[in-house]
């Protein structure tokens, strides 16, 4: 026969979902970071931009 499972406490429920959104929120960040950098054209990031693609062909 089945078992209910043990209730979580709230506070390893918000613990959890608080490392979750952190991790969302630094790689948010990171991803800004990234498109600036982009923008300014100082970034050293592996994908060509878009007149490299072009020069190409």
């Amino acid at each position: 026969m089945a078992v209910p499972k043990k209730k979580t406490s709230k506070s390893k429920r918000d613990k959890r979902r608080a490392t979750w959104r952190h991790k969302a929120t630094i790689q948010a960040q990171k991803a800004l970071s990234l498109g600036k950098s982009i923008l300014t054209g100082r970034s050293t990031f592996v994908y060509p931009s878009a007149e490299e693609e072009g020069e190409e062909e």
